[in-house]
């Protein structure tokens, strides 16, 4: 089969956070089983093509006010998949994706309308696919544009889509006069299609239109149809529950393994634990702690956003302090949880230690060196950092929520089985609560390592996520035969 794969981000190329890992992903592993994918990208300023060149010249893109004059940038063939950009230097060639320390850039609509647009178009003319899957509300439009505008279009009518929601609480709403601007009908205005609270709702059209949804894990897929988790769009859930199903993410054990990290300052393995002693002391010293402490270790590597859990940690952080560990955090986000790291290093000289920004070989270096790492999210689609700690014999702690609930299973003394500590009740007092029975087993050397090697043990390659996709793919694209 032949997969299209939409997205607005993608590592190497473009990232903001873990939508760009599985679109970095996903594509190889499907080319891994043997069939064909294609990856379609905006061209942003920040993508870099040593060896670009045109694929397409032109593709004009109709707007209500003027027509707008795009190019197709063929990125090459890497690990058996095809990467296609498209270039419209206005929409695309700026600081950053999706907006400013102030907000989204007003016209995110038009910019990923026009994305859309010329998706549909480009596959017209490079191969069309046997499905388009399309994630986020960035490529909403895809499936929304195939049952309406393009419903007649020999090419593409016929043409199945799958949607995948990384994280609902991010939907692409905007005024209802966005609508005439695309030369889109006045027909999707109304409460089954676009309509949301008298705006458009970019995610909702495509949940009404999308011929499968799947979201990135399993727990995931039973909350969004709740009005808790659901952010207003649990309805539109329920009435498609038959057609939605949520895929754990798997992680690149390339990039990500302890035996083979080249950001690490030694590798190890399940079979030679050791050097993980080494990373432990290079982590600490890269954080001016000091390094031979016996005092455990616990890392954060996030977006600071109360989503992840950091007011939980805010009103903790105090008691947690009391506690003889030592905290590395990496990340950045709202400012109130940068100025709150800033005010634990502070007062805490010692104990609490923080970087700002995203530094990719330091995530690595604090996913080899801590003895534990925090996940107290209020919700999580599906969460990577807790499964490539289970890699790098790093014990998580995480709230029982979404892919943190489906990938960590609590530990068992008794048995010896288990990989971490979960809390359900999103309360400072659980997150202590989990945070002190990992200190305690801490202590016990032998239950601890026991612990650390059934995490390293557990697979979550994609290899085992993309099967689940071809089945999918294969599900509706038969469906759409046997109703034509």
């Amino acid at each position: 089969m032949h997969i299209l794969f939409a997205a607005s981000e993608c590592v190497p190329y473009s990232k903001t956070g873990g939508l760009a890992d599985v679109v970095g992903a996903l594509p190889r592993a499907i080319a891994q089983l043997g069939h064909q994918a294609t990856v379609y990208l905006p061209l942003y300023r920040q993508t870099q093509l040593p060896q670009a060149a045109t694929a397409i010249a032109s593709i004009t893109i109709p707007f209500d006010d003027r027509y707008r004059f795009c190019s197709v940038v063929d990125g090459g063939r890497h690990h058996g998949v095809q990467y296609y950009f498209i270039d419209y230097p206005p929409y695309f060639d700026r600081d950053a994706l999706y907006g400013t320390p102030l907000g989204d850039y007003t016209d995110n609509p038009e910019r990923y309308s026009l994305f859309c647009r010329a998706v549909l178009e480009a596959s017209k003319i490079l191969g069309v696919p046997d499905v388009f899957h399309c994630h986020d509300w960035q490529t909403a439009m895809i499936p929304v544009l195939l049952r309406s505008l393009y419903e007649e279009d020999p090419s593409l009518s016929g043409i199945p889509t799958v949607f995948t929601i990384h994280n609902i609480g991010y939907q692409g709403i905007f005024p209802p006069d966005t609508l005439p601007l695309l030369m889109l009908p006045w027909d999707l205005f109304t409460i089954s299609k676009l309509e949301f609270f008298g705006k458009i709702n970019f995610l909702k059209g495509a949940l009404v239109f999308s011929d499968y949804i799947t979201t990135v894990s399993r727990r995931y897929a039973h909350e969004i149809q709740t009005a808790e988790y659901g952010f207003g769009l649990e309805g539109v859930l329920r009435g498609r529950s038959s057609t939605v199903s949520g895929i754990l993410n798997g992680v690149d054990y390339d990039e990500w393994d302890p035996s083979r990290d080249r950001f690490i300052a030694a590798r190890y393995s399940p079979k030679s634990l050791a050097a993980k002693q080494d990373c432990r002391r290079d982590l600490l010293k890269s954080f001016a702690l000091e390094p031979e402490t016996t005092a455990p270790v616990i890392g954060i590597v996030s977006r600071f956003a109360a989503q992840k859990g950091f007011d939980l940690i805010a009103l903790a952080a105090d008691r947690l302090a009391r506690e003889d560990v030592r905290v590395c955090v990496l990340g950045s986000g709202d400012k109130t949880y940068e100025d709150l790291f800033r005010r634990l290093v502070r007062q805490y000289p010692g104990r609490f230690a923080a970087r700002f920004g995203y530094d990719n070989e330091m995530a690595h270096k604090i996913e080899a060196g801590a003895d534990m790492f925090l996940m107290p999210s209020r919700y999580e689609p599906c969460g990577l950092n807790q499964i490539y700690s289970l890699r790098y014999g790093t014990v998580p702690i995480v709230r029982a929520t979404g892919g943190l609930d489906d990938t960590i299973e609590p530990w068992d003394s008794r048995s010896g089985t288990g990989t971490g500590f979960k809390f359900r009740e999103y309360t400072p007092e659980a997150l202590l609560t989990s945070v002190q029975a990992a200190l305690n087993v801490f202590q016990v050397k032998a239950e601890w390592r026991q612990l650390m090697m059934n995490g390293m043990k557990r697979d979550f390659s994609w290899l085992v996520a993309a099967r689940e996709y071809m089945k999918i793919y294969e599900k509706v694209s038969a469906a759409r035969h046997a109703a034509v």
